[in-house]
């Protein structure tokens, strides 16, 4: 009767946490689809992002390449809640902070320093098997650029 009892709890709490997971779209591992993308000239590029949901926060980690073709790597760990949380691995932000917008949508902020340098929206397609990111940043000479981003579920 114990070992039902336990199969059966352990069995719950399994289907709880993939209900969980499921249910929200962001998380999971998406790469770079770049033939739908238009970077900025001069910008590096996310290759792959990993979403994971670790104890009520977000663990997020970016594969990618700086503009000299270098690979990179940063992570960030924190709530969907507008908040600042510290990102390690980047020479170019100290700082993320996330917002829900609503299941499908979040919006963004990097920082350095206290100081927002590139906004965006990132928008997961309703299928859930691709997601558009859109970002805004400031360039050395104080101009604004944009770039887009098309990302596919793996």
């Amino acid at each position: 009767m114990k070992t039902k009892t336990i199969g059966l709890t352990v069995a719950i709490f399994c289907l709880a946490g993939a209900v969980c997971f499921a249910a929200d779209p962001q998380m999971g591992t998406w790469k770079l689809n770049e033939a739908k993308s238009k970077a900025a000239p001069g910008m590096g590029k996310v290759t792959m992002v990993t979403y994971k949901s670790a104890l009520g926060n977000v663990k997020v980690a970016v594969d990618g390449m700086d503009d000299k073709g270098k690979p990179t790597r940063n992570e960030w760990s924190g709530k969907i809640d507008g908040k600042d949380y510290p990102v390690t691995g980047d020479p170019t932000s100290d700082a993320r902070s996330y917002t829900k917008v609503n299941d499908r949508i979040m919006d963004f902020a990097v920082k350095k320093g206290g100081k927002t340098t590139t906004t965006g929206r990132i928008a997961v397609a309703a299928d859930g098997k691709s997601r558009t990111v859109t970002t805004t940043r400031t360039d050395p000479n104080g101009k604004k650029v944009m770039s887009t981003s098309v990302y596919d579920k793996q």
